[in-house]
């Protein structure tokens, strides 16, 4: 285990408290922090200011005992390498842009393409590969570090100055909240989330997959994609496929009929984003850990770790494999910029881009 140089301790009330440790520098100095975060039921939460990332989530399970339920590394080196976007803030725009091109306006910008011929997550430097600015949260119902970043007009062919806040709380109910904010000088296409990694049987048992966990989904549709991943246009019905989880069922139930062996899918949620409301259910039968999912977007995007493959070695020397840990991305509709039946995800001046996705534990 890596020790960190203690920065500072901003709270310490009945338990509670707010540390900022120090977490190593980037390959061009820049220093980035450590964020850590308890509530006083035990719970922990750890967030760096190098991508926003979120690295560890300490959660009891039935006989209280805590484990990191979070994929990821031990140390910085490692989320400064090639890895698939462990628990990192995904921007400006989530998900995938076909061919990395869009028309805003009557002008046409093309972006970075990094995903064959296509623009992903933002691109080469996206909101996952900077380091963000970083200030202490206190609130009345948890502890919290609020991260901002600029995105500067042209970054990764992207219009407009775009400002950015990221406030992760953790709360006394062991909720672990993330709030979105953006503004900016011009017209620009936004899409946040982020891309935690959730295994619940906890660290100690990363060698197991989650083909076992139950999960249930308030979707009743999702969108179909080529195969690269790129919406077709099309809004169809989850009835009658594997992608039909409005029942709880075992994440490797259907598996074997997927086209890719495994998912990596956009769900349409039944509130479409017009409320702030509960989209997933995903329990863990061995530990009783029990994780709902609340926000205010549309969509999420579902991952069972298909294309983990053992080549990334992470947290205490783990060589993740195929189906070790599931995504459930909150976002707005992928690929809404080339598909103008889709809800725009285009934030104009004078607007505010807001968001809120809440991750809620508990034990059965």
């Amino acid at each position: 285990m890596i020790a960190y140089d203690l920065l500072n301790v901003f709270q310490l009330y009945n338990g509670r408290t707010l540390q900022k440790l120090s977490f190593g520098q980037t390959a061009d100095g820049q220093p980035v922090e450590l964020y850590v975060l308890t509530n006083t039921r035990g719970m922990a939460a750890k967030v760096i200011t190098y991508g926003a990332t979120v690295t560890e989530l300490h959660v009891p399970d039935r006989n209280g005992r805590l484990s990191d339920i979070v994929l990821g590394f031990d140390g910085l080196t490692g989320y400064l390498g090639r890895h698939p976007y462990f628990g990192a803030a995904i921007g400006r725009v989530a998900n995938r842009i076909s061919r990395g091109k869009f028309t805003l306006d009557g002008l046409e910008y093309t972006l970075t393409t990094n995903d064959g011929p296509n623009h992903l997550h933002g691109g080469l430097r996206g909101f996952d590969k900077v380091v963000w600015q970083s200030n202490p949260v206190h609130a009345n119902d948890g502890t919290g570090v609020k991260l901002s970043y600029l995105s500067r007009d042209g970054e990764e062919g992207y219009p407009g100055n775009l400002s950015v806040t990221l406030t992760y709380i953790l709360t006394e109910h062991n909720e672990f909240r993330i709030d979105y904010t953006a503004t900016s000088d011009k017209a620009t296409p936004i899409n946040l989330s982020n891309h935690s990694y959730f295994n619940l049987r906890g660290a100690e048992q990363y060698s197991t997959d989650i083909l076992g966990h139950e999960l249930s989904l308030d979707a009743s549709n999702f969108t179909p994609h080529d195969d690269a991943l790129i919406p077709t246009g099309e809004i169809k019905p989850v009835q009658g496929t594997p992608l039909d989880f409005r029942k709880a069922k075992a994440i490797g139930t259907r598996l074997k009929e997927l086209p890719g062996g495994g998912y990596d899918d956009n769900f349409v949620l039944n509130a479409h984003g017009k409320r702030f409301g509960l989209l997933a259910n995903v329990y863990e039968p061995v530990t009783g850990r029990f994780m709902e999912i609340l926000t205010t977007e549309p969509c999420v995007q579902f991952y069972s770790g298909n294309y983990l493959d053992g080549s990334i070695i992470g947290k205490k020397g783990s060589a993740y494999q195929r189906f070790q840990g599931f995504c459930l991305e909150t976002q707005r509709f992928p690929d809404s910029v080339n598909h103008p039946n889709f809800p725009s995800t285009i934030l104009r001046p004078g607007e505010t881009y807001t968001q809120t996705t809440v991750h809620r534990f508990s034990t059965k």
